[in-house]
């Protein structure tokens, strides 16, 4: 990290690297003690203490159950103009498997994703900000409960964020391993996928499997549909567009029960897209195969389509800025301007639906273990907690600069 060519943001990095063992014991504590999307009583209890010692102007909390709010003004307020900051705080329902000194002391929860990270590099920019407030303006940290299926940004919203805190735009980052350290990806467009989840719902008629001819076999119609499903990107979506239809679990019958078929099973799975034709066509087409199927067995088949996260989609002048802001701070060879959208959700995509701004990835590798995102060995790298502050400080500095003497 030492040797990146840091340029008009090296400011901030050299200022925020002072205190990086602060900001890793901080995030290391997180690690250690994980919580599911609106049960963040600890780590929002931490975010709190820790913005009160960085002084910054206020503290709100209990927005969106377990959300807390910074408020940091600038030197100037000329501008009245106000930003955003976000980094989510929750962690996953995984049992952890490694071994060092902060893993976590909950069986079957663990910091699987970065959000212990995320969260820690969003009070490093607090600090910052609120010790030189080089800026004119008005930061807001949102430290987001919640993202990992809870859909906490919109609970957020709906708790009145953006109607306190009427932010003109707003930025967030996600830690990725496929990157090295030292980097940043954007693009002005699409970054992450909707998400929906579906539930198929199949009855037939269960009975001896010695007498099969008597029942309507509901693992047959399952069969042909989860075969079937996979039709639908390959025969429905054109090539130059992004689909995926995934069945990730079935449940039918007993492991017992050997010779008994079942009269129902049960297909779980997720759909990710970026456009919402595509999007509206899949869930049609998804629906039309399954009846059809069951039909064709004299069985029945419910779909029930739920919507769980629209895509995440940067707005082009705010993305082309915060690439500028990160080209400050490492150059422009270690920006990639371009990045490939990932089929994976994210739920900043409802606050980028109500306000502009952009979500980046940080680069951080894949660390010893080799491990990626929801792995059970994996750990955020503490080595880019400072760039990350720093990403997120030269963001409030650049987007409300001070006037010129």
């Amino acid at each position: 990290m030492q040797s990146l060519r840091y340029k008009a943001g090296g400011r901030a990095f050299a200022h925020i690297a002072q205190y990086h063992p602060e900001l890793t014991a901080l995030r290391r504590d997180l690690h250690a003690h994980p919580e599911l999307g609106f049960e963040e009583i600890y780590t929002s209890t931490r975010v709190k203490e820790a913005l009160k010692l960085c002084g910054v102007d206020e503290i709100h909390d209990g927005i969106g159950r377990t959300g807390v709010v910074g408020v940091i003004r600038g030197r100037g307020t000329s501008s009245g103009s106000m930003v955003g900051l976000r980094a989510d705080m929750d962690a996953l329902p995984l049992a952890e498997h490694n071994d060092f000194s902060w893993k976590s002391c909950k069986p079957g929860l663990m910091h699987g994703c970065g959000h212990d990270g995320h969260t820690a590099m969003l009070v490093g920019a607090a600090r910052y900000l609120a010790e030189t407030r080089n800026f004119d303006g008005t930061a807001v940290l949102v430290f987001q409960p919640g993202e990992e299926g809870f859909a906490g940004a919109r609970v957020m919203m709906e708790d009145g964020l953006f109607d306190r805190f009427p932010v003109q735009s707003i930025y967030a980052m996600h830690n990725w391993p496929a990157m090295k350290p030292g980097t940043v990806g954007i693009n002005s467009g699409p970054m992450m996928a909707a998400a929906d989840r579906f539930t198929i719902e199949i009855t037939g008629r269960g009975g001896h499997g010695a007498h099969a001819y008597q029942t309507v076999d509901v693992l047959v119609v399952a069969a042909h549909i989860i075969t079937a499903a996979q039709s639908i990107v390959s025969r429905n979506v054109r090539p130059i567009e992004s689909a995926v239809v995934s069945i990730c679990a079935a449940q039918a019958g007993d492991l017992g029960a050997f010779s008994v078929l079942p009269g129902s099973a049960t297909l779980v799975g997720t759909v990710r897209t970026f456009d919402p034709v595509v999007q509206e066509m899949v869930e049609k087409r998804l629906k039309e195969l399954c009846n059809a199927i069951a039909l064709g067995f004299g069985a029945t088949a419910t779909v029930h389509y739920e919507r769980i996260y629209p895509a995440t989609i940067n707005s082009e002048s705010e993305a082309i800025f915060a690439g500028d802001v990160a080209e400050s701070l490492l150059g422009a060879d270690h920006v990639v301007r371009d990045l490939e959208p990932s089929m994976g959700a994210e739920d900043f995509a409802f606050m980028l639906q109500t306000r502009p701004g952009a979500y980046l990835r940080i680069g951080q590798g894949t660390g010893a273990s080799g491990s990626a995102l929801h792995n059970s060995r994996y750990d955020f790298n503490d080595d880019i907690l400072p760039l990350g502050s720093a990403l997120h400080a030269s963001l409030i500095e650049q987007a409300m600069p001070l006037a010129a003497a």
